[in-house]
C-alpha cells in the first residue's frame, strides 16, 4: 500500500517538475514584460513562486480521492471515485431533509436551540413516508468491503472545507441515508487528515455549521477515514509514505526550479 501511495505521489509530481522546468517554466522577461509595475516593485523570484503554485494546485485537485482508492484496493476490498448510486427516497424524507438543513443555514446569530445533531437529524428524516421519488447521488469516494459484504459512501473534502461544501455533502450523505432500500451500510463526511492534531481540537467553524465535527458519528477525520478504507496501520503507512519522499521533492525543487541549495536544517517539515 505504502508503495503504490508512493508511486501514485511521484507521478503527479514528477509531471508538475517537468513543467515548470521545461514545458511551461517562469520566464522574467516575459513576467517584467507582462508585470513591469510588479516586476518594479516585488522580487522575480516571488512569482516564480506562485508560478510555481499555480501548475501544482490544479493536478493534486483529486489527490485525495486517488489515494483513498488506493488504500481501498490494497485494503479491505475496492473503492471507486465519482461513483454514481440511484434509488428512490419518499416525498416526505426529502421535504425533511430540505427542513434540517434550512434550519442550520438560516438560525439566528447566538441561537443556541438549533445546532448539528446528526443521530436525532437521521430519525427525524427516515420518520418520512410519501410517494417514493428517483433520486441519484454522486459519491466522491465508494468502497466496498469483500469480507464483509458492506458498501460505504463517503464525502472526502479537504481539511478546511467551506460552509457550501459541507452543506452539499450532508445533503447527499442524508439522501444516500435515506434511499429505500438503502443501498449502502452507513455514509461519512471524511477529512484526510486535521491540521489541528487531535479530533477534539479541530477547530475550523465552516464544516461546524452543519456538523458536529468532534462528536458526530459520520465524520471522520484523519486515520478513522484511512483505517475504515484500509484497516489497521493504514493511516501510519499513509504518513510514512508522504515523509518519505517528502524531502526528496523540496530538495529538488530548491534546486532545479529556484536554483538554491536547500536551506540547512535540523529536519524537514513532515505530514
Amino acid at each position: 500500500m505504502k508503495s503504490a501511495i508512493q508511486d501514485e505521489i511521484r507521478e503527479l509530481m514528477d509531471k508538475v517538475m517537468d513543467r515548470v522546468l521545461n514545458t511551461d517554466p517562469f520566464v522574467p522577461e516575459k513576467h517584467r514584460s507582462n508585470r513591469p509595475l510588479y516586476a518594479a516593485l516585488v522580487p522575480d523570484e516571488i512569482f516564480k513562486g506562485s508560478h510555481f503554485e499555480r501548475r501544482f494546485v490544479t493536478p493534486f485537485g483529486g489527490i485525495w480521492e486517488n489515494l483513498a482508492v488506493i488504500a481501498a484496493n490494497h485494503g479491505i476490498g475496492k473503492g471507486d471515485r465519482g461513483k454514481m448510486i440511484d434509488g428512490v427516497v419518499s416525498e416526505k424524507r426529502l421535504h425533511r431533509i430540505s427542513r434540517v438543513l434550512n434550519r442550520l443555514e438560516h438560525k439566528k446569530r447566538g441561537d443556541t436551540s438549533i445546532y448539528p445533531d446528526w443521530e436525532n437529524e437521521l430519525s427525524y428524516i427516515l420518520e418520512g413516508k410519501g410517494e417514493p421519488i428517483p433520486t441519484s447521488v454522486k459519491c466522491d469516494l465508494f468502497v466496498e468491503n469483500f469480507t464483509s459484504d458492506e458498501c460505504y459512501a463517503f464525502e472526502l473534502k479537504a481539511p478546511l472545507p467551506n460552509s457550501d461544501q459541507t452543506k452539499v455533502s450532508k445533503e447527499k450523505i442524508f439522501k444516500l441515508l435515506a434511499m429505500d432500500p438503502c443501498h449502502v451500510e452507513n455514509a461519512y463526511y471524511a477529512l484526510p487528515y486535521n491540521p489541528y492534531g487531535a479530533k477534539e481540537d479541530y477547530q475550523w467553524s465552516f464544516p461546524e455549521r452543519w456538523f458536529n465535527m468532534q462528536k458526530d458519528p459520520v465524520v471522520l477525520i484523519g486515520d478513522e477515514f484511512w483505517e475504515k478504507i484500509g484497516g489497521v496501520g493504514t493511516y501510519k503507512a499513509f504518513i510514512d509514505a508522504v515523509n518519505e519522499i517528502g524531502k526528496e521533492y523540496r530538495d529538488r525543487i530548491y534546486r532545479e526550479y529556484l536554483g538554491i541549495e536547500p536551506p540547512e536544517e535540523t529536519g524537514h517539515y513532515q505530514l
